[in-house]
Formats: structure tokens, sequence, C-alpha cells
């Protein structure tokens, strides 16, 4: 129910507690003060057209919480070791997802779902990031569902999906997309722009990344969606959230940085400059120069 403006909202979550004013248009004529329920900015994401409800069944999957009940006895452990993850189940998480087809379809679902949400913020907020670009390669991109947000905001893109051969097989057609089998380790497709969503191998995949885009000369670039730590907004919600990023991170063996941290790697993969815009609180777009 939309909230009346004397409407009093009592509880956040996923549902908020309203009591409507005597008077109120809304609330029976009966009725002094009537209690009704209405949607929060949360639950409001779990609703409708590219709803997160695929990325929350992701992330509450018993395999992705039995992990943090082993933290304890993950810290007593003698480093160098596995991450919490793998710690837990004997496997990594793609190790896990590549023989277990339901926990596959878990994960790839919840990446495309905060894929929607994502893209359709980047390309309505920060178009400028694809424009003068006329392809784009989409690294590790899965089922696509990045690349085809930027090909449906910018058709004058040729964007292209490269992923391993069992994901491109899976890859479903007609959506203007093409998929191209390909490991990131050796090598990545020419392309006048590469886009990635972070990973832990970063030196390695950036100096590939470095031999598809080898020049400036017509604005190519490398477009990196990932944390920027000290970046964005420094208000406590924004602290809290960054350090339930930080736990899922550790999760799995990944690792966030610092500008610092990431100009040393770009420098060290030949890149020559690097430009950081902040998006949607604690994330941001990184954009790497040859």
């Amino acid at each position: 129910m939309p909230a009346s403006p004397h409407a009093r909202a009592h509880s956040p979550g996923v549902f908020a507690v309203q009591k409507l004013a005597p008077g109120d248009a809304a609330a029976p004529a009966d009725e002094a003060e009537a209690a009704v329920y209405a949607l929060t900015p949360v639950s409001r994401l779990l609703i409708g057209a590219g709803n997160q409800g695929h990325m929350m069944s992701m992330l509450l999957h018993p395999n992705f919480i039995t992990p943090f009940f082993r933290i304890s006895d993950w810290l007593q452990r003698e480093l160098p070791g596995p991450c919490i993850f793998k710690h837990t189940h004997g496997r990594s998480l793609w190790e896990m997802a590549d023989d277990d087809a339901a926990f596959n379809t878990v994960v790839n679902d919840g990446m495309a779902s905060d894929s929607i949400f994502t893209m359709d913020i980047l390309v309505r907020e920060h178009g400028e990031v694809f424009q003068g670009i006329s392809s784009l390669v989409d690294v590790a991109g899965g089922n696509g569902t990045a690349a085809q947000a930027i090909a449906r905001a910018f058709p004058e893109v040729k964007c292209s999906v490269m992923d391993l051969a069992h994901v491109v097989a899976e890859a479903p057609g007609g959506t203007g997309v093409e998929f191209i089998t390909g490991d990131m380790f050796e090598s990545v497709p020419p392309a006048n722009a590469v886009f990635l969503k972070g990973d832990n191998d970063c030196v390695k995949i950036l100096g590939n990344c470095k031999k598809a885009i080898p020049t400036r000369d017509k604005g190519e670039k490398v477009i990196i969606m990932d944390i920027v730590v000290g970046t964005g907004p420094s208000d406590q919600k924004h602290r809290d959230v960054q350090i339930l990023y930080d736990a899922y991170i550790m999760f799995i063996n990944g690792a966030e940085r610092d500008e610092q941290e990431w100009k040393k790697l770009f420098l060290e993969a030949g890149f020559s400059d690097y430009k950081i815009m902040p998006i949607m609180g604690f994330r941001s777009i990184i954009e790497v120069y040859p």
C-alpha cells in the first residue's frame, strides 16, 4: 500500500509497519488508527523485473552459509591455507559449481541478477564510459547479462563475451552478443574495450587485456567494475556494507585494493594511466589506458 502523507513508519527491514492517522483517506472509517504494511527500499529490490531474488538465493544457499560457521576454526589454521569456502567444502566455489549442476545454476543466476542490477545503473548514469568505442569483450562474462545490457544501450558497440567452453556451451542465443570460447589466463580477444568485474589474479589477466588493446589511438581501454577501498561515501551504513563485502571477498579467497594497490597492478601489467569513478556506494568503475 502506498504510504500516506500521514503515515508513520515504525520498523525498517523487509516490511514496514505503518500507522494511518485518523482522517486519512486510506484508513477505515471505524478505526481511529489503522496499521498497514508497506514495502521498504530493501524489499522493493526483491520484486518486479530485474529483481535481486536470485542473488539472495545464492547468498543464502547452504553452501554459502555453512563456511561462516567455520571461521573460528579457519582463523586458527596456519597460513598459507585455503579460503574459508575451500576449507569447509574441500573445493573452491568454482570447482564445486563445475561439479554440481544445480549449484552451478544457483551461482550463475545469482551473478546474472547482480549484473542486471548494476549494469542498469551503469549504462543509465555513467553511459559515457561506453561512448566512442566500437567493440567490447566482456572477459569471463558468463551468460552475457552485462554485455547484453551494454549492447541494448549502445547498439553501435559490437559486444562479445569470452568464457570457458562449458559456460559458452550453455550461453543463450538470439541476444545480439557473440560468445567466444577462451581462457583469460591465456589470452583475450582483440577489442576496442575490455570489460572486467574484478579477479584475484589481476596482473596476468590485465597483461592479456593489454595485448588485446595495445594502443590508445581509438579510445582503447580496459573497463573494470570493482571496489577501490577508500573511495565513495564514508557514512556508517556504507562502512558496514564494506565490512560485509570484505567478509565475502575473504570467503572466496579474493582481495580488495586501495587506489595505490590498483595503480601498482596497472603499472606492472604495462598500462600508462587510469581513472576511477565511484558508483553505487562502495563500487567503482576504473578505466585503464594502454
